[in-house]
């Protein structure tokens, strides 16, 4: 039996979209974040050293991070290679272009995004009032320096694909877009939004519109830590 162990309001709801587009069946753990700090609960160190989510188990395998799992996933179950290229040739450009967004959205960019979020939590934490204009100034100064700019690269970047092509991989729908969808909905929810971006907004509405996301979501709860700065 598969056991997705879930943090809620996290990226681990891709492995859950998956699993439903492939129309696997597994038993899904969900557990809270910590109310004031946010992070997972220790309880998660139990399944994997790192303690964080997601973690699948299939039989005897434990496996952690999100790209491998979808990876996993495409290799093993995926035998009509709906939502996967053929692996053979492997310089096809549908199998280049899956393998490059599928590791892109945390190698590269999700970075910039969670900087964002990490220095709006310095911009707003408590303490002492007379530290607070230095700490705003040091994350003003990090943003307008080299977050914002890399925020707004990346972004550039991922629209001009969806531009030249519906999906990430090319002409139709596939792993790669679901692994990308965390980053994209990040971006419009801590980058500032994505009013110039068409491209982005389209995907993210054609993906809320699939069945099996939706049933995800139902399963696995709203992402809705993504709201704020």
């Amino acid at each position: 039996m598969r056991i997705v162990h879930h943090l809620e309001n996290s990226r681990s709801l891709r492995v859950l979209w998956m699993l439903e587009e492939l129309g696997l069946d597994y038993e899904l753990r969900r557990y809270p974040r910590d109310t004031k700090t946010l992070l997972a609960p220790p309880e998660l160190r139990n399944v994997h050293p790192l303690g964080k989510s997601p973690v699948l188990q299939d039989g005897e395998l434990v496996l952690a991070e999100s790209g491998a799992i979808l990876d996993y996933l495409a290799d093993r179950y995926d035998t009509q290679r709906q939502l996967s290229p053929s692996p053979m040739p492997a310089d096809g450009a549908e199998r280049i272009a899956y393998r490059y967004w599928l590791h892109y959205a945390e190698g590269s960019a999700m970075p910039p995004l969670l900087l964002t979020l990490v220095m709006g939590r310095i911009r707003n934490a408590p303490m002492p009032f007379f530290a607070r204009p230095i700490a705003r100034s040091i994350a003003d100064k990090a943003e307008h320096g080299f977050i914002g700019p890399q925020r707004r690269l990346h972004l550039d970047w991922m629209e001009r694909r969806l531009s030249e092509s519906p999906w990430f991989a090319g002409e139709r729908f596939s792993a790669a877009d679901i692994q990308m969808s965390f980053p994209i909905q990040a971006a419009a929810a801590r980058g500032g939004g994505l009013d110039d971006k068409p491209a982005l907004r389209g995907f993210l509405k054609r993906i809320s519109e699939r069945p099996a996301y939706q049933r995800a979501e139902a399963h696995g709860g709203h992402l809705q830590a993504l709201s704020g700065n």
